[in-house]
């Protein structure tokens, strides 16, 4: 059931599957740059079955039916979702040691939460990650921009956001295009993940190439397993359910969880 959290001076949406913190390891879902709770679909629940954790999903400010964000985003806007959001919501949910499913921003997130020494996450699953900004993305979201009033594109999304459609799209997708965001690069915090990391990527991704799933295993020497998946874009959860979930449940088990 969807319910909200208060975060700062922001209302957050979340749903909860599962067990309590108290009770079994939490799944913490990280979503991407347009996304929401409902974008994930029954995926978290799936997971969350089958390895026997809890799962908490949560929209972003802006996302879903969330407060909405005010002013323009700042260069650093992934840096603050990890460094000062995540890690309040974390202790308002009383997790310590979360599993981050991350997507795509949310990928990005969970890297830079984890590479910071802010907290210790047990693992990160993450999908679709930027570490730098690529020209294929760069050259993709021009393109999506175009098609925002020009096709159903804007319908599909309101159906997820709701009145924060419009400043949602236009607040990312102008971040992502501004000429100071090109030298965004997360890389530094890459050599300081403790923890397993498992990183699914597919292999038509129109967002990002296989330069970022490189640049992660080549930083982490060793503690990162990384899967390339055919017939597969930037949602891989989507377009290779069951590989991904298959894959998930694999790396979760292989951390003493679950069955």
């Amino acid at each position: 059931m969807t319910d909200f959290v208060s975060i700062g001076s922001a209302r957050l949406e979340f749903d909860w599957h599962g067990p309590s913190p108290a009770d079994a390891q939490t799944l913490v879902f990280l979503h991407e740059g347009l996304g929401s709770i409902t974008q994930w679909r029954d995926f978290p629940a799936g997971l969350c079955a089958r390895t026997g954790c809890g799962g908490l999903v949560y929209a972003r400010r802006g996302h879903g039916t969330s407060d909405p964000v005010t002013g323009p985003r700042p260069v650093r806007y992934l840096h603050d979702e990890a460094l000062t959001v995540l890690p309040q919501v974390l202790e308002a949910f009383e997790i310590s040691r979360p599993i981050l499913v991350g997507h795509s921003d949310g990928a990005s997130i969970a890297l830079i939460y984890a590479g910071s020494g802010i907290g210790a996450p047990l693992a990160l699953a993450i999908e679709a990650p930027h570490v730098f900004v690529e020209d294929v993305t760069v050259t993709r979201l021009a393109e999506v921009r175009e098609l925002y009033p020009q096709t159903d594109l804007r319908a599909r999304l309101a159906r997820h956001h709701g009145a924060n459609v419009d400043s949602l799209f236009q607040n990312w997708i102008e971040i992502w295009l501004r000429p100071e965001f090109r030298a965004w690069n997360i890389e530094a915090y890459l050599p300081g993940i403790q923890c397993p990391v498992l990183v699914i990527q597919g292999k038509d991704d129109e967002y990002g190439t296989e330069r970022q799933v490189e640049a992660i295993a080549a930083a982490l020497n060793g503690r990162c397993e990384t899967v390339l998946l055919d017939n597969c874009r930037h949602s891989p959860h989507i377009d290779q359910r069951q590989k991904v979930e298959d894959r998930m449940v694999q790396f979760i088990r292989g951390l003493g969880i679950g069955d």
